[in-house]
Formats: C-alpha cells, structure tokens, sequence
C-alpha cells in the first residue's frame, strides 16, 4: 500500500507553534510555520512576560484564549501578521497543577474558503456555554453555536467535561450525538476532537476542533491514553481512539503499523512522554502513514501525564 498522501490541501490551521516559561518569560520552543518565513522570523525575535501578547494572556489569566482580529488588540506581531495572511489565533495553555508547562498557539487566516472550527467551552451554572471560537467562513454554524449551551454528558464538549477525557466524534453532519448534526452538515464538517483544558483554579474549559474535509484542521487524529491505571508502572500511553480521513478507525486498518503502545522517547508520542511538553514534527517523511506535519499535546491530570491528542496533516 502507498503511504503517501495525495497533494497537500489547504489547511484551517496554518501555524503551531508552542512557548514554555524560562524564569519570567515565554520563549519559543518550537513551531510549524508552514513557509511563512517573515513571520518565522519575527517570532524567533521576541519572548513575552507573563500577561503580555496571546501567550503571556493566556498564562495570566490561566485559560484558553481566542483571539479573533489583530487590529488594535494586544497582539505582539500584527505587522507580520498582516504580511503572512494570518487574521485570528488561539493559545492553549498547558498546565501541570498550577505549573505552567507550555502554552500551544495555533494561527488561522479568513478566507471565503477555509471552513472548520476552534471552540473554548466554559462552564457557567451547571452547562457548558460557549466562551469564543473561531470558524472561518462557518458563519451560520458560527450563530448556531452561540446559541447552544450542553449539560454534563450531552454533546462534545458535555461528554468531555463529564468524562475528563478527550473524545472523537465522526460524522458530524449525521451523527445523532452531536447536537448541532444539521448545521454541522451544512458546513462541511466530518470530525470533532474535544478534550479538557485543565487550569489551576476551578472553571471547566473543553476545547473543540471540528475539521471539514476541504480545509481539514487534520487528517488524522489520536487519542492515547497515559493514566497508570490503564498502562501499568511503566510511562506509557497506549492508542485508544482514532481517525484517518482516508482509512477510517485506526485499528480496523490491516496496513497500518502505528504502535498501539508507546513508552518515553519511543516515537514522537514518547517524546511528549519523557519531556511533558508538546511536540510540533514538519516536514518529516517519516511520520505515520506519510504525513507531513503533527502536533501533539499532554493533557496533565493529578500531576502527570494522562492524555495525549494528536492530529496530523
């Protein structure tokens, strides 16, 4: 079987990149940059203090932020913003109790074309409401979305919050599960990864990705699941849940020969393992089933490691 991927398609997600505190700032670890170079280089340039820029908010105020306009806001790089094509941002910040271990931010440019989403769910008297998103040019699944609100259990971002873990929802515009199946297949929209944002106060956060399949977020997603309950002793995180656009679940797939059990520095997953931070791969050809990039992101809870999501394009 051919593992390459067909042309490269165009993306809702056009930069990763990921900060980690050193001493009283933020300063770049890593990034997929996709051939922006400007503004790979103005990135490289700078570093923030905590509650300055996307990043340094997104650590003072302990939460998930989505920044939907550059023009006037706090943002550190509009210029280059503007220059790369890049119009709105999220920051994910990673914690470990109340350690800050990373801060993920993904940036998205506004085309007619580029349809997909990015929610930060709250929870405010018993429901998960929507705190912001960002949906391209999804603009009625924009509306129907600020108007739905999700008890415990109900929906993507009521199943994750009742769960405490992340979960994949397939066939959006169908699926009986997802509340909004008939706006979600208007727009396009096939998968839904949502998993917890754990921060150090009390306030629930789950964070959203809904891929469409002409300008997908991913290609493929995972789920791996660290917990000791479920991988013994050893750190370890084994393959739980997961999707390809092109093979469907992952383990009903004969050809497929990702491992279904990882241990620290085995594999990029490994990676994430032994250092607890993020791991953003580009323009590796080694990557599972041909991909060009990945991102994957620790999910902590009682003070380790007990998720990992990962998304490849």
């Amino acid at each position: 079987m051919d593992t390459v991927l067909d042309a490269p398609v165009k993306t809702f997600l056009q930069v990763t990149e990921f900060w980690v505190p050193e001493g009283d700032r933020l300063v770049l670890a890593t990034g997929n940059y996709g051939g922006l170079a400007a503004f790979e280089d103005a990135t490289r340039a700078i570093s923030f203090a905590k509650g300055e820029g996307l990043p340094g908010k997104a650590w003072a105020e302990q939460r998930p932020i989505v920044l939907k306009g550059f023009d006037g806001s706090y943002f550190k790089r509009t210029e280059a913003a503007a220059e790369a094509g890049l119009t709105s941002a999220v920051a994910i910040p990673v914690f470990d109790g109340d350690a800050l271990r990373a801060v993920l931010v993904v940036l998205c440019g506004d085309d007619d074309a580029r349809i997909g989403a990015i929610e930060v769910w709250s929870e405010l008297d018993g429901l998960m409401m929507l705190d912001d998103g960002y949906y391209g040019a999804a603009k009625h699944f924009e509306w129907v979305s600020q108007h739905t609100h999700f008890p415990r259990g109900q929906g993507l971002p009521g199943g994750v919050w009742s769960a405490s873990t992340p979960m994949l929802f397939r066939e959006l515009g169908s699926g009986y599960r997802f509340i909004r199946a008939d706006s979600a297949g208007k727009a396009g929209l096939t998968t839904g990864l949502g998993l917890p944002i754990p921060v150090p106060h009390d306030r629930q956060f789950v964070l959203t990705l809904l891929s469409a399949r002409g300008t997908p977020i991913a290609r493929r997603f995972e789920i791996w699941d660290a917990r000791p309950e479920k991988v013994g002793h050893e750190t370890a995180a084994i393959l739980t849940d997961g999707i390809c656009e092109r093979d469907g679940p992952l383990w009903t797939d004969d050809n497929d020969t990702s491992p279904r059990r990882v241990t620290a520095n085995q594999g990029n997953i490994g990676k994430v393992l032994a250092s607890g931070l993020p791991v953003i791969v580009s323009g590796a050809p080694t990557l599972t089933e041909g991909y060009g990039s990945m991102v994957a992101l620790p999910i902590y809870q009682h003070g380790a490691i007990a998720h990992i999501v990962s998304w490849y394009v």
